[in-house]
């Protein structure tokens, strides 16, 4: 199984592509160099999934959505409108579609994120003003993680 971790900040060349860390490269390895990329549902941010992972997911939502209900088939469409598939050159440089970019407002500085089992590209901008606090990560992992004791 694939875990990314870690950040990295990365520039977009003349074309704009962008390299893939190594230490991502070494996640992946070079049977799986190709991902689908698309606008995350939450944040302004993209999403870069393993085409393996993606696979997964796609399993998860043909269990849960009808195509023959009108709200699923809505939600379906706008799903894979936002979608794209890419692949890493032998250079291990990738191309997001331009559309994408633009609706997270990313030009040629980002910020590839590794979390877990996918990659998040910010713009370093956005990503950079994001708060990073450890009491309110603390605070998180113990209202989420953490067990009620019972005195």
């Amino acid at each position: 199984m694939v875990t990314f971790i870690g950040d990295f900040e990365c520039k977009a060349d003349a074309k704009g592509r962008i390299v893939l860390p190594a230490a991502f490269k070494k996640s992946v390895g070079q049977e799986e160099w190709r991902f689908v990329v698309r606008k995350d549902l939450f944040e302004k941010c993209l999403v870069l999934y393993p085409y393996a992972y993606w696979e997964e997911e796609l399993v998860n939502l043909r269990q849960k959505l009808n195509p023959y209900k009108r709200e699923h088939k809505q939600f379906l469409r706008d799903f894979f409108r936002a979608s794209a598939e890419i692949s890493l050159d032998g250079n291990g440089r990738f191309l997001i579609p331009r559309r994408l970019m633009d609706q997270v407002e990313a030009n040629r500085e980002v910020m590839l994120v590794g979390v877990d089992r996918y990659i998040e590209l910010w713009s370093r901008e956005v990503y950079l003003t994001m708060s990073d606090n450890p009491d309110v990560l603390a605070g998180q992992a113990e209202a989420l993680l953490g067990n009620p004791k019972t005195d």
